[in-house]
C-alpha cells in the first residue's frame, strides 16, 4: 500500500495551479492595446479625409493588399484602391450616398491589390463628426468577401445548371406530350372537328389524350380520355391506352367493348399495389344517310359527360349514367349511348381540368359542371373551331386557377351552304 507522501508526489503539476493565478492568466489575454486591436482586427480598417485621400489604414488590410503603409498613408485615396468599375460607382452612387446619409453599408466592391490581383470585399462607410456637427474624416471598414464570392459563384453556377437541367426537362416533356397525341385530326367528309390541349405545368407530363381515326369505310373512331396522376407514370399508361384503344376499335369497332378490352388491359397490367386508371369516352361515327348528318355512339368509363350543342340554340349534356372507371374492376359496367348530329349541331368532348379548374374570381370555387353547360348554351349555335377557340379563351381567364391539363375535342356538322347563306 502506498504512501500520502508517495501520493503527493505523483500528483499533476497541472492540477497544482493556483485558481487566483489562472484567472490573471486570463485577464492578462484580455489586456490588448486599442492599437493591438486595431491593427490586427479580423477585418480591415482605413480612415480617410472627406476627399477620399488615406489618413490611417490597419496592417490586416495592409497584409490583404500586399502595400506597405507609406504606399498608401498620404498618397493614395480610398478610390485609388478600386477597380474601374468600383471607382465608377463610387463616385456615382457611394459617395454621394454617404455625404448625403453619412452611413453606407454592406456594398459590394473589388480592391485592387498591389501584385494587380482583385480582393472582393464588403464594406461599411461611416462620417465621423466633430461637437460642432460638421464632418471630419471617413471611417470605413472592410470585410473579406473571397468565401462569400465564392459562394455565390458556386451558387450561380449550380443555379444555372439547374436551369439548363429545367430546359431539358421542359423539352423532354414536351416532345413527349406531343408524341401521345395525333400531330393532325383526320379529315372527315361532312365534319367539321377541332382539338385543344392545354397544359397547365410544362415541368410535367399530363395524362390527357385523344384521337380521331379511320375504320371501316364510312366510319371513324374517336376517344377522349383522362390518365390520373402525371409524369412519367401517367405517360406510359396514355401511351398504352391510346395505341390499345386504337387496336382493339380495328377488331371489334363496338364502344362497349372496346373500352372493356381497355379496362382488361390495364387491370392485368396494373393490378398490384400501385393500380393504375383512367376515364375514357369511345365513340363511333358514320354518316346518317336517311336524315342527314352523322350517327354517333358514344360508351364511357366513367368520364364526364360530352355537351351537345343544337342549331336550334339549345345545350345539354349527353349523359352516358353508370359508367365504372377503366382499369379498376376486372368487369367494369360500362355504358353507351347513341345521338344524332343533324346539320348545325355541334358535340364538345372533354376532360375534367376544364369543369375543375379555379375561377379568377375566386380560388375556392370551381368552374363547374353547371357553369359550362350555362356556356355551352350562350354558344350554340356555333361550330367546333368557334367551339375549341371560345375554350381557350375561356380557360384564359382562369390563368393559374387551371391546375389539371384540359383536352377538348369538338365535332360539327355543317349546314348546306344554302342554309348557311340565310
Amino acid at each position: 500500500m502506498c504512501s500520502t507522501g508517495d501520493q503527493d508526489e505523483s500528483r499533476d503539476p497541472e492540477e497544482e495551479r493556483n485558481p487566483a493565478d489562472e484567472r490573471a492568466r486570463f485577464s492578462a489575454l484580455l489586456e490588448d492595446s486599442a492599437e493591438d486591436l486595431y491593427e490586427h482586427a479580423p477585418c480591415g480598417y482605413l480612415s480617410t479625409l472627406l476627399d477620399g485621400q488615406i489618413a490611417k489604414v490597419n496592417t490586416t488590410l495592409l497584409d490583404w493588399l500586399g502595400y506597405e503603409r507609406q504606399d498608401l498613408v498620404g498618397r493614395k485615396h480610398f478610390a485609388d484602391l478600386l477597380t474601374v468599375g468600383g471607382r465608377l460607382y463610387h463616385e456615382t452612387h457611394f459617395a454621394p450616398l454617404l455625404r448625403m446619409q453619412g452611413e453606407i453599408k454592406g456594398i459590394a466592391l473589388e480592391l485592387k491589390a498591389a501584385d494587380g490581383s482583385r480582393l472582393p470585399v464588403m464594406v461599411t462607410s461611416t462620417v465621423k463628426t466633430g461637437d460642432d456637427g460638421q464632418p471630419l474624416l471617413i471611417r470605413t471598414t472592410v470585410f473579406d468577401a473571397r468565401d462569400r464570392r465564392a459562394y455565390e459563384t458556386e451558387l450561380l453556377r449550380a443555379r444555372k445548371e439547374a436551369d439548363l437541367e429545367r430546359d431539358r426537362l421542359k423539352s423532354l416533356n414536351a416532345t413527349l406530350q406531343q408524341t401521345l397525341l395525333p400531330p393532325t385530326l383526320v379529315n372527315i367528309p361532312g365534319l367539321d372537328v377541332s382539338a385543344h390541349y392545354h397544359i397547365a405545368s410544362v415541368d410535367e407530363v399530363g395524362g390527357d389524350f385523344y384521337d380521331l381515326f379511320p375504320l371501316a369505310a364510312g366510319t371513324w373512331g374517336l376517344f377522349l380520355g383522362d390518365v390520373c396522376g402525371k409524369g412519367a407514370a401517367a405517360a406510359a399508361i396514355t401511351s398504352l391506352a391510346r395505341y390499345t384503344l386504337r387496336a382493339a376499335a380495328v377488331y371489334d369497332p363496338a364502344p362497349t367493348t372496346v373500352l372493356a378490352n381497355l379496362n382488361t388491359v390495364l387491370n392485368h397490367e396494373y393490378n398490384g399495389t400501385d393500380p393504375r386508371f383512367c376515364t375514357v369516352v369511345f365513340g363511333l361515327l358514320t354518316p346518317d344517310e336517311e336524315r342527314g348528318g352523322f350517327h354517333v355512339t358514344l360508351a364511357s368509363g366513367g368520364h364526364p359527360p360530352a355537351l351537345l350543342m343544337r342549331s336550334d340554340g339549345t345545350a345539354d349534356y349527353l349523359h352516358t349514367p353508370g359508367g365504372q372507371l377503366i382499369g379498376i374492376l376486372p368487369d367494369a359496367h360500362i355504358v353507351d349511348t347513341t345521338v344524332h348530329l343533324a346539320p348545325g349541331d355541334t358535340l364538345l368532348l372533354h376532360t375534367d381540368g376544364l369543369t375543375e379548374a379555379h375561377t379568377a374570381a375566386s380560388r375556392e370555387e370551381r368552374y363547374g359542371d353547371d357553369a359550362l353547360l350555362d356556356f355551352g348554351r350562350d354558344l350554340a349555335p356555333t361550330t367546333a373551331s368557334e367551339t375549341v377557340d371560345a375554350i381557350r379563351d375561356l380557360l384564359d381567364t382562369f390563368g393559374t386557377g387551371v391546375d389539371d391539363d384540359t383536352a377538348v375535342l369538338a365535332i360539327h356538322v355543317p349546314r348546306p351552304p344554302s342554309e348557311e347563306q340565310q
